[in-house]
């Protein structure tokens, strides 16, 4: 079995990205589809009935969404497994820019709207470092010279990442994704999946719900004003 992880900031186009692959491996590969949100949707129940394959959704609530599909990412390997899947995609909503979802033995996808602005890549570091894949999706919607610069704001964050340009409603140019997906070696072994990249350290009272203002309120991680690096507050 493959797996996919496929992230990127809201409505960048994840699932019409997500809606390419199951058009183009119909048929070939029994495909499964988890969907992570935040509070509400609705894309589970539009690609269940829309391809017909098995899809299940988490809310993460209070958490983020990218630690939420770590969370479950063990049990959803289990219910593909059950479900005979050849293919696993999980789709991420991805609101965390200081987190990344990708773990080993699975290929990453970020999914970046051109029409973000030509400096968006640089401000999601984290979430386009450790992808193998970067498409870059409402191309059509921006001039050729905002492509190129948009382009090189990614290759600035990873210089050697594959950069895939498309109207994903089309599915314009979106072969050289297919011919990745086919080319992904499946899991090898599932207890040895682990995160690509180490988590935020931060951990601060106002995660655990301490409403004051000011950081002299607050314990563990901080942060001042006039301080360039955070600081450490408490036992």
């Amino acid at each position: 079995m493959r797996l996919l992880i496929v992230a990127g900031p809201p409505s960048a186009g994840k699932t019409a990205v997500v809606r390419q692959l199951l058009r183009q491996f119909a048929g070939r590969y029994r495909t499964v589809y988890l969907k992570i949100d935040v509070v509400q949707a609705f894309e589970a129940e539009e690609l269940a009935a829309e391809f017909s394959i098995p899809t299940k959704k988490v809310y993460s609530g209070d958490l983020c969404p990218d630690h939420t599909g770590i969370l479950v990412l063990a049990d959803a390997l289990t219910w593909a497994v059950e479900e005979k899947a050849d293919l696993l995609i999980v789709e991420s909503a991805g609101l965390c820019l200081r987190c990344t979802p990708y773990t080993t033995q699975s290929l990453g996808i970020v999914v970046l709207p051109a029409i973000s602005g030509t400096n968006s890549p640089l401000k999601m570091a984290p979430m386009i470092a450790f992808a193998d894949i970067a498409v870059v999706t409402k191309t059509d919607l921006v001039s050729q010279a905002e492509k190129e610069v948009f382009r090189e704001a990614i290759r600035r964050v990873t210089p050697g990442i594959d950069i895939i340009e498309t109207n994903a409603i089309e599915g314009t140019g979106l072969r050289y994704l297919f011919r990745a997906v086919e080319g992904c070696p499946p899991i090898d072994d599932p207890a040895g999946i682990v995160l690509r990249g180490a988590p935020p350290l931060g951990v601060c009272t106002i995660c655990a719900g301490k409403k004051e203002i000011g950081w002299r309120n607050h314990f563990g991680v901080i942060r001042t004003l006039d301080t360039t690096d955070e600081l450490y507050r408490g036992d």
